[in-house]
C-alpha cells in the first residue's frame, strides 16, 4: 500500500470513530474533549504533519478563545444577580414577549464577543427565572439556541466553530463577519420576532430565584475544556487535510450545504475541523459553516448552547428534535433560496 493511501485509510478510520463514538459510548461523550485530543494527535502522526509548527499551533490557536471564556466567565459569576434585576425592571415597563426576544436576540448578537458558552449560562439564568411552562420554555430555548449558534460565528472568539475556521484560513479577526454577517445577522434577528410571537405561559407566579450555581471551580474547569477541545479540532483539523484534499475540495458549495446537515447529530466545530480548506472558494466555505450553523440547532449534540441549555433545563432529546427539526429545515431551505437562488 502506498504511503498516500495508508494515510487516508487511517485518517478515514480516525474520523469514523470521532463521528460515531461519542454517539455510542456515553464515557466517550462525557470526556470529549480529552478524546478529541487523543484523536487528533493519532490523525496528525497518521498523516505526518505533527512537527513544532503544528504543535506551536495548536497551543497558540485556542489562546483567544479561551481567555474570551475565562474573562467572560468572571464577569459572569460577579454580575450574574443583576441579570434578574435588569429583567424584572425590563419587566414592569415593556410586554414579556417583547422582552423576551429583544433580551435573547441581543444575547445571540453578543455571543461572539462574550462567547456562546457565557451567553448559554446567561440564556439559562433568564429562562429559569421566568419559569415558563415545560412545553413554551422547551420551544423558546430550542429558537434561542439557534439564534445564539449563528450570531457566536461572527467572531473567532465566539465559538469553537469560529475559532477553527478562522486558524484553517488564515484569516483576520473580522474575516467571518464579512463572509456570514450580511447572512446570519439578519437570521438572528428573524428569530427574534419569531420568539416574540411563541406562546409564553407562566407555570408559576413569575420570577423566582435560580437554582444554578456558578463556582470559580467551575469557571476554571469550564476554561480548560474549551482550551483543550480547541487544541484537539487544530490536531484534527491538520491531521484530516489529506482527506479533505482528496474528497471535500473540489465538490460543488450546494453539495457541501446540505451534505453538513449531519452536523444536526454531531458536533459541528469538530465537522469544521474535518471540512474545511484555505483552498475551498468563499463559496465553498460559506455553504459549509452556513449548513452547519443551522443544522447544529436541530438535535442537542449539533452544538454547545444546546447541549449546555439541555442539561442545565433537563430538556430532552426527543423534545428538543421536536421543535429543533422543523425549525432547522425550514431555515435550511430558506437559506439554500437565498444562497444558491436569489
Amino acid at each position: 500500500m502506498r504511503v498516500v493511501d495508508f494515510v487516508i485509510v487511517a485518517n478515514l478510520a480516525i474520523l469514523l470513530a470521532v463521528l460515531t463514538l461519542p454517539l455510542v459510548s456515553h464515557r466517550v461523550e462525557q470526556n470529549l474533549e480529552a478524546f478529541l485530543f487523543a484523536m487528533g494527535v493519532l490523525s496528525a502522526v497518521a498523516a505526518r504533519v505533527l512537527d513544532s509548527h503544528l504543535i506551536r499551533d495548536a497551543l497558540t490557536h485556542p489562546v483567544p478563545i479561551t481567555v474570551a471564556v475565562f474573562g467572560s466567565g468572571l464577569l459572569f459569576k460577579w454580575f450574574r444577580a443583576l441579570i434578574a434585576d435588569a429583567l424584572v425592571r425590563l419587566r414592569t415597563v415593556l410586554p414579556m414577549r417583547l422582552v423576551v426576544a429583544v433580551v435573547i436576540t441581543a444575547l445571540a448578537l453578543a455571543s461572539s464577543a462574550i462567547t456562546v458558552i457565557i451567553a448559554s449560562l446567561v440564556l439559562v439564568e433568564i429562562i429559569s427565572a421566568l419559569r415558563f411552562q415545560d412545553e413554551d420554555e422547551s420551544r423558546l430555548v430550542v429558537i434561542a439556541c439557534m439564534a445564539l449558534g449563528l450570531g457566536a460565528a461572527l467572531t473567532p472568539i465566539g465559538e469553537p466553530l469560529s475559532t477553527i475556521a478562522a486558524a484553517k484560513l488564515n484569516q483576520d479577526f473580522w474575516f467571518l463577519m464579512r463572509l456570514l454577517g450580511a447572512w446570519v445577522i439578519p437570521g438572528v434577528v428573524v428569530l427574534g420576532v419569531w420568539i416574540a410571537f411563541q406562546p409564553l405561559r407562566y407555570r408559576g407566579a413569575g420570577l423566582t430565584e435560580d437554582v444554578h450555581v456558578e463556582t470559580y471551580r467551575g469557571v476554571v474547569v469550564r476554561t480548560f475544556r474549551v482550551y483543550l477541545f480547541v487544541m484537539a479540532l487544530t490536531l484534527l483539523g491538520e491531521g484530516f487535510k489529506p482527506v479533505i484534499d482528496r474528497f471535500v475540495i473540489h465538490l460543488d458549495a450546494r453539495i457541501l450545504y446540505w451534505i453538513n446537515m449531519v452536523s444536526a447529530i454531531l458536533d459541528n466545530a469538530t465537522l469544521a475541523a474535518a471540512e474545511i480548506s484555505p483552498q475551498m472558494t468563499s463559496e465553498q466555505v460559506r455553504a459549509v459553516l452556513m449548513g452547519l450553523l443551522i443544522s447544529g440547532g436541530m438535535l442537542i449534540p449539533g452544538n454547545i448552547p444546546n447541549i449546555i441549555a439541555a442539561n442545565k433545563l433537563k430538556i430532552r432529546s426527543r423534545t428538543w428534535a421536536r421543535h429543533g427539526v422543523p425549525l432547522g429545515l425550514v431555515l435550511m431551505v430558506g437559506y439554500f433560496i437565498a444562497l444558491f437562488l436569489l
